[in-house]
């Protein structure tokens, strides 16, 4: 039986890849920061452990108690829009924690058992955005970006030891990702910003129809089981259409 180890279970993307790995006779290690078995089926193949993936002590406590992974899913993030000379360094940071420092820190964690087994796929989740920039996202972007590097180079790093590092890019998405990042928001939309922001969310909400959380289950999917998988797999209508227009 495999085992995938899945952050960011709590809602959202994370919530619903846990439960369709589950559906397949996966092993799942459905980590969240605030830990609520209630939420996924009940299974003997479930574990729900704490993870906060910006405290280091946090990450060596799961990956000392969850044995062997088969594949690692980076799935927890915080969203954000703002004006970057309105965002405060200590929330780029805090941003930058979660988002980017967060996934290497916990790739790095179980890179040594990936590379001893020989085996093995890791799934960073970044987003649309990272190919086809927008206005208020630019330090939510760049610590995408910085993910989607990251993996590139890891992957020429791993490709000697048998594992994977693929990326999935999600589009514009009906989530509570935007609602649990809100309380970070507050204050980045200056008035003088605020015709051009509301034009710019205006366009957003007219914009192609926005990617369902089947598209990137789907596609987080398609990027642990399927070994001819591309390195970079869209995910819904506007990130596919995004990565396509990259090629032409």
């Amino acid at each position: 039986m495999k085992t995938v180890l899945i952050t960011g279970c709590s809602s959202g993307f994370g919530l619903e890849t846990a439960r369709h790995f589950l559906e397949r006779d996966w092993r799942v290690i459905a980590t969240m920061r605030s830990p609520r078995a209630d939420l996924l089926p009940a299974s003997d193949r479930l574990t729900v452990p704490p993870l906060d993936v910006t405290d280091p002590d946090s990450i060596a406590r799961l990956v000392d108690g969850v044995g062997q992974v088969d594949a690692l899913v980076n799935n927890a993030g915080i969203g954000l829009m703002g004006a970057v000379e309105a965002t405060p360094p200590e929330t780029m940071r805090q941003i930058f924690e979660t988002n980017t420092f967060g996934t290497m820190a916990l790739t790095r964690a179980l890179l040594p058992q990936f590379r001893e087994a020989g085996a093995g796929t890791i799934v960073n989740v970044t987003s649309s955005v990272t190919i086809t920039p927008l206005p208020l996202l630019a330090i939510y972007t760049a610590s995408k970006a910085a993910v989607a590097a990251y993996s590139d180079c890891l992957a020429l790093e791993m490709a000697q030891f048998g594992v994977s590092v693929r990326l999935v890019l999600p589009g514009r998405s009906s989530t509570r990702f935007a609602e649990n990042a809100r309380p970070l928001m507050q204050g980045l939309v200056p008035d003088s910003y605020a015709d051009f922001a509301q034009r710019t969310f205006g366009a957003m909400a007219g914009a192609v129809s926005p990617t369902r959380p089947e598209d990137v289950v789907s596609a987080i999917w398609r990027a642990v089981t399927d070994p001819d998988c591309p390195a970079h797999q869209p995910a819904g209508e506007d990130a596919v259409a995004a990565l396509e227009g990259t090629a032409t």
